[in-house]
């Protein structure tokens, strides 16, 4: 490397190439078992819209001549998860900053765990709220770190395959819950919603007892300036000797991209802490403020593309049709069509990248929405016949249609926005907000999964809105607006280390953050100044 190189900041490639380890298959498969606290997030979305459309549930909870739940009562028993899992998301930033990022992940499973228990001993509307509340505070730990965790140890060239794993077990989670419900949708007993519920507790013991064997992240250990404990995590993590050069190089960079935050962030106390993620001007993309922004606005555009609609209220919804003899098994196929879309984000991610992933998505999304509200308004849903107290579709086909295009948007979901969200929350945020960051962010998430799963009922219920088809209208307007947010806001992040993102974001726009490519590293900035 010349001097002039030096000068000028512009760093040789393999010094560049440095910045991180190579990886061995042990170290992906710590991150591939991280994913699967995604199966908490699914497996808890997935078995409560099941479990609406059983008789006995339905009379246990409505009365024993009620033949669905009032609409407030189905709001309050799918959102209160939401009211628990914002809550958690934002305390789990401060555990995970104080006690780290495994004991977090863990704690949250044993409340999981009580929160379940109350759950399974229901007998009625008040314990099963109790226990949904109690259990989303847990998914709330979970869901907000284990993305922060493998994030921080994922290799830079997978770490979005890796991450969308988490997405993947997300929708297994689904899956799993579908056929679950769909095989005791039938009993006439408590065993109909409670076996469901209980099963949950295994998800929580795999993950909590299989993390206690897994490394902690080894920029929570430089954060709190353990860096002989740092070490020995980044070996265990990369597979390598803890004193070899690779270690030691990566070790340098995370490092010194920690002391160039901190020369770069004033000293404050608690709500100071929390305030720096607001730091900075909107108009910027480097600021921490953007940053937060980015990340908040980004889980709250994956919920208003719609997609809880279909997963928590489309057995009720099908129903309503009248040309769907079993809407329990057509729920099942549309989360089949979800776990298996959602591999294909793993190659989609890497080869054409997180900005592009998000704008195709979209339009997707968006395309097939204004498709099946099209239909629903004119020939479809809306048009219907009650022979003998049973609704019957006059025009079948056209329902068929709307199921089809239906599934389609499904598959566009699952390859981009369903895993691109969270990919983007664990890459955008700087070492000194990111567990905070991360945090706020996943709490966005279950607010808007919150609202949506509150005022679904009211749009779609026979008393009040009663929109039925039309409600794809209103999705299909809000993927039209994920497709403007994605263009102008989403910076592109494919190959870079975390601290190189960091870097990608104070020099270059979101638009043109696709071409950027590193030509130093914080680690020679940092020999720089100690030698100038």
């Amino acid at each position: 490397m010349s001097k002039q190189d030096t000068e000028t900041g512009v760093v040789a490639a393999e010094t560049l190439d440095r910045v991180e380890a190579p990886v061995t298959w042990r170290a992906y498969a710590i991150c591939v078992f991280a994913s699967f606290g995604g199966i908490f997030f699914g497996y808890d979305s997935g078995y409560i819209g099941g479990v609406q459309g059983m008789d006995y549930f339905i009379k246990m909870i409505s009365g024993p001549d009620a033949t669905e739940l009032l609409s407030w009562q189905s709001s309050l028993i799918v959102s209160i998860l939401s009211v628990g899992t914002f809550c958690g998301a934002l305390i789990a930033g401060d555990l995970a900053d104080y006690f780290g990022r495994r004991f977090t992940i863990v704690l949250g499973c044993a409340v999981f765990i009580v929160g379940v228990i109350l759950q399974t001993a229901s007998a009625g509307l008040v314990l099963l709220v109790v226990g949904r509340a109690v259990a989303g505070l847990g998914v709330g730990f979970v869901s907000a770190v284990i993305v922060l965790y493998m994030s921080e140890i994922a290799p830079k060239k997978v770490r979005g395959a890796i991450v969308s794993g988490y997405q993947f077990c997300i929708t297994i989670g689904l899956l799993l819950a579908a056929c679950v419900t769909y095989g005791t949708e039938n009993f006439d007993n408590a065993g109909s919603y409670r076996i469901p519920i209980a099963l949950q507790i295994l998800w929580a013991l795999i993950l909590g007892i299989g993390l206690m064997f897994l490394p902690e992240s080894p920029r929570y250990f430089i954060k709190k300036g353990k860096v002989e404990e740092a070490r020995k995590a980044l070996g265990r993590v990369r597979g390598q000797d803890p004193n070899s050069h690779y270690v030691e190089a990566e070790l340098n960079e995370i490092r010194a991209n920690h002391e160039y935050e901190k020369r770069m962030t004033p000293e404050t106390g608690y709500i100071g802490s929390w305030l720096l993620c607001f730091s900075g001007s909107v108009g910027l993309a480097s600021s921490n403020v953007r940053k937060t922004l980015l990340g908040i606005s980004l889980q709250m555009m994956q919920q208003w593309t719609g997609v809880n609609f279909v997963f928590y209220y489309s057995t009720i919804f099908l129903k309503g049709t009248g040309a769907v003899s079993n809407p329990f098994l057509m729920s099942l196929i549309f989360t089949l069509v979800n776990v298996l879309s959602t591999p294909f984000s793993f190659w989609f991610v890497e080869r054409f990248g997180r900005r592009s992933m998000l704008l195709w998505g979209a339009i997707g999304m968006a395309v097939c929405e204004f498709i099946v509200a099209a239909i629903g308004v004119t020939v479809g849903f809306n048009h219907t016949h009650v022979v003998n107290g049973v609704t019957i579709a006059n025009n079948i086909s056209a329902v068929n249609a709307q199921i089809a295009f239906i599934a389609i948007y499904i598959f566009f979901f699952a390859t981009t926005w369903g895993p691109g969200a969270w990919v983007l929350i664990g890459e955008i945020f700087p070492l000194s907000i990111r567990s905070r960051g991360v945090a706020l962010s996943t709490a966005s998430n279950w607010f808007w999964n919150f609202i949506i799963g509150f005022i679904t009922p009211y749009l779609v219920g026979s008393q009040y809105a009663n929109m039925q088809s039309g409600v794809f209208f209103l999705w299909g307007a809000l993927c039209a607006l994920c497709i403007v947010y994605a263009y102008f806001l989403v910076p592109e992040t494919k190959g870079l280390t975390l601290e190189q993102v960091d870097q990608m974001l104070d020099e270059v726009s979101p638009r043109k953050s696709a071409a950027w490519k590193p030509t130093t590293t914080f680690a020679s900035m940092e020999e720089k100044q100690t030698t100038a």
